[in-house]
């Protein structure tokens, strides 16, 4: 550990530059400071039938295993035991009609009878799925599509900062609440099926940040020891 503060907020600038560049990797993540945000397109198009791209200012919402809300952008989703879940295995959550939360997930005996196919997510936060089904008035076969839940959407007032220490998860700043509410109802936009979010991280220009930041620690550092070992050849000639 560094005595000198100047040091110690040179290592930290070093740390905050590592963070953004290890982020430019993950989907729908924010940069750290607005020097290194990204001015192109923020999504792109995906064969994948469970990733969406939620409407700009808003996120998909997760509970992890503590119980725990988190809010992302990464709309890269999977479904693990029948129930839909992000990158980090979160439950995705949705929206009951009273307005409470609850996971997304398809039919638990649809789920153990593996008679669920075709999953996908709707425009409208609809995660459906395909399921065989037997007419008995003529026994014929058929294929019909039954809805697993509705994603739930959250978004916060403007200027709200967001919090994470990955990229993937986020929360707001303390004492800021959440307005729920599920896309395309109560003016929340609608989903963008089969796309995903690019992280908001130039990766460039946080690769030439972070440079810039070790490069200063270097400076300050050879400026210490400099500093020190005048010190001690004045030192030694008053001996």
């Amino acid at each position: 550990m560094f005595l000198n503060p100047n040091l110690g907020a040179a290592l930290d600038r070093i740390e905050e530059r590592a963070a953004d560049v290890r982020r430019a990797f993950t989907g729908g993540a924010l940069p750290q400071r607005d020097d290194i945000a990204t001015a192109g397109p923020t999504t792109y198009f995906t064969l994948d039938p469970l990733s969406v791209s939620a409407p700009e200012g808003t996120y998909f919402i997760t509970r992890d295993a503590r119980g725990d809300l988190g809010y992302t952008r990464d709309g890269s989703f999977a479904l693990r035991d029948g129930r839909l879940v992000d990158e980090g295995g979160n439950a995705v959550q949705g929206a009951n009609p009273d307005g409470r939360l609850t996971d997304v997930a398809i039919d638990p005996v649809d789920g153990v009878l593996a008679r669920a196919g075709d999953e996908r997510i709707e425009s409208d936060g609809t995660l459906s799925y395909s399921r065989g089904i037997v007419d008995p008035r003529n026994a014929k076969s058929q294929l019909r599509r039954f809805a697993a839940g509705r994603l739930a959407l959250a978004r916060f007032p403007a200027g709200t900062r967001m919090i994470s220490t990955d990229g993937l998860a986020y929360r707001p700043s303390s004492g800021v609440a959440a307005e729920l509410g599920v896309p395309t109802a109560n003016g929340m936009g609608a989903l963008s099926p089969m796309h995903r979010d690019r992280s908001r991280i130039d990766v460039d220009r946080s690769l030439l940040r972070l440079k810039e930041a070790y490069m200063a620690f270097d400076a300050l550092h050879a400026a210490e020891s400099a500093k020190a070992n005048l010190g001690k050849t004045a030192m030694d000639l008053v001996k």
